[in-house]
């Protein structure tokens, strides 16, 4: 597998993720070739120089367009704030570029179907950020499903929440402006859509309410601004296969971290999952005498792909780094022609278009289609 150029713009949370994914790819899997980190960009020279030298990379600008214009950058990884992913993006895929860009796809439906379109137009391999997908667990979780061990599927709820939003008093903040989207809606909403879309297929109808637990936050100067997203909301949805369920999503939940509970109710049984507790999985099977039955918990172990690979024992547990380094691996086997485990553009957009009903159905108080083509 050839070698490949990697440029990162943007150096925050999920920018480091991705350099880390990137160093770490080749020592983890031994069958990847070790990509060149080529070229990092932030918003100014010095910034870029910085975090170039801490995360390894060859070269460093201010300007992103010079990380898309070196030729000798192959593949483009996106972690900047979700309002430019869209011009960076298309920028990238009109240049030749692979393009790894993390959630959401954009700020605004129309953007995501110029990403789509540009994606399709070059050819190149693109990703989304939606490493969740990766994890051993959920992954093993679908294999239980379809190999019938809850029976047929009737129900399936999700709940994501955290509390990084939960204070009224912490300040205006960029995810509370309007330019960043509708706020947990597609913010948060989009994991839980990865998961479905993946696990269990394509949601047709949704209905939704959202609400803001606070209408204002303080500024700078001390004035209250108006909140411009909403912080929680609450959808009903009806899969194409005609499974029903829930998703529920906080950004103001005191108390909740990093919670993503995907409870699976079958004919024959259930099985949950907590990202909280993101190696393990609980199931009840419905089977034998009623005294026996009970919740049982599989621990992930080096039975459960590709877990091994970065501990030789059950019960040491992966975490949220591992998943991207995960999906690293899946984006240049994808590049490579291989069979890859990823969302691309044209599955992110399927799920942008199911925010968007969402959106759509909070605005007209009612059930609404949504619309894959």
């Amino acid at each position: 597998m050839k070698s490949l150029g990697v440029g990162l713009i943007g150096t925050g949370y999920m920018g480091k993720c991705h350099a880390l994914a990137w160093n770490a790819v080749a020592p983890t899997f031994g069958d990847v070739a070790r990509p060149h980190l080529v070229h990092l960009a932030e918003i100014t020279d010095d910034l870029a120089a910085r975090k170039a030298a801490e995360f390894g990379f060859a070269r460093a600008s201010g300007d992103w367009r010079a990380l898309i214009a070196d030729p000798e950058v192959d593949i483009v990884s996106i972690t900047t704030p979700n309002a430019f992913h869209a011009e960076m993006a298309i920028a990238a895929l009109e240049a030749g570029k692979h393009v790894w860009c993390e959630k959401p796809m954009a700020t605004a439906l129309g953007d995501a179907e110029a990403m789509a379109e540009a994606a399709r137009r070059s050819a190149q391999v693109t990703a989304l950020g939606y490493n969740y997908i990766q994890n051993p667990a959920l992954n093993h979780m679908k294999s239980l499903v379809d190999s019938g061990s809850i029976g047929t599927v009737n129900q399936i709820r999700i709940e994501m929440d955290e509390d990084f939003m939960a204070d009224a008093a912490a300040p205006f903040g960029w995810k509370s402006a309007a330019g960043s989207g509708h706020g947990a809606l597609d913010d948060f909403g989009v994991h839980p859509l990865s998961l479905l879309t993946v696990f269990f297929g394509r949601v047709a109808r949704v209905v939704t309410d959202m609400a803001k637990p606070y209408p204002t936050r303080r500024v700078e100067d001390g004035t209250a601004r108006p909140v411009e997203t909403a912080d929680i909301a609450n959808i009903l949805f009806r899969l194409e296969n005609g499974v029903g369920g829930t998703i529920q999503l906080s950004r103001s939940a005191w108390g909740r971290k990093g919670r993503i509970a995907l409870q699976v109710f079958g004919s024959e049984g259930t099985i949950l999952f907590d990202q909280e507790r993101m190696n393990e999985l609980q199931i009840y099977e419905a089977r034998g005498a009623p005294a026996s039955q009970g919740f049982r918990t599989i621990l992930m172990g080096p039975s459960h792909p590709p877990y091994g690979r970065f501990v030789v024992a059950p019960g040491h547990g992966l975490g949220f780094n591992d998943l991207k380094v995960i999906e690293a691996r899946a984006i240049l086997r994808a590049i490579a022609g291989e069979p890859a485990h990823l969302i691309d553009f044209e599955t992110g957009l399927s799920i942008e278009r199911t925010v968007d009903a969402m959106a759509r159905s909070f605005a007209s108080g009612g059930w609404v289609d949504v619309n894959h083509s």
